[in-house]
């Protein structure tokens, strides 16, 4: 129902904030760490939302980024996890190092989130292991593999290109990865993301 809200910051506390669009105050609950990257009260601020309706209560959830939200939207599918315990996941770590934390299994790392325990960490692995890949970007290694061979930094530029074209990160990286196997090394960027765009 609701994409995004794009509107002026009006109150803001580590777990809420609400943004006032046309007069009308919306409240949205967000990740532990979205608050120290929110713009002082009184600025314009845009969040992308995700609304969850309960038999007994209608809730906005907003995150920074589309690809934050997407990956939420996907953890609450996950057997176990509801709105809250999702949103302790992606407040607690980075989206790149929860996506990697569920790619290696590393049960450790996710039970130090609160509200999740062994057997809701391997459960959270085994629904969501086939939906996440390592990232190729922001030190994954993907990304350090070929940041040592300049000409294939073009890779980790044309799945950032497709992210701001809309697109999730595994979407991307997919189809970034498939193009490679249609187009010679050394590919020019724009070739690769016009390629990669026909096989999503």
């Amino acid at each position: 129902m609701f994409a995004y809200l794009k509107g002026i910051l009006m109150y803001a506390t580590p777990a809420s904030v609400v943004i006032e669009i046309n007069g009308i105050g919306y409240k949205l609950f967000v990740p532990a760490n979205v608050f120290s990257r929110l713009p002082q009260k009184g600025l314009p601020i845009t969040l992308h939302t995700s609304f969850i309706v309960r038999e007994l209560s209608q809730t906005l959830y907003g995150f920074f980024t589309v690809q934050e939200r997407d990956f939420y939207e996907a953890l609450i599918g996950v057997t176990g996890i509801g709105p809250k315990i999702a949103l302790a996941l992606i407040g607690h770590m980075s989206l790149e190092e929860l996506q990697r934390a569920i790619s290696n299994e590393d049960t450790a790392a996710l039970c130090r989130i609160p509200g999740i325990g062994k057997k809701g960490a391997e459960r959270l692995i085994i629904e969501m292991r086939d939906k996440v890949e390592p990232p190729l970007m922001h030190g994954g290694d993907f990304s350090a593999h070929y940041m040592a061979d300049p000409h294939l930094q073009v890779l980790n530029d044309a799945v950032s290109a497709l992210i701001n074209l809309g697109y999730n990160q595994s979407i991307a990286q997919k189809a970034i990865k498939k193009s490679l196997k249609d187009i010679p090394e050394g590919v020019e960027l724009g070739a690769l993301i016009s390629t990669a765009l026909k096989n999503i």
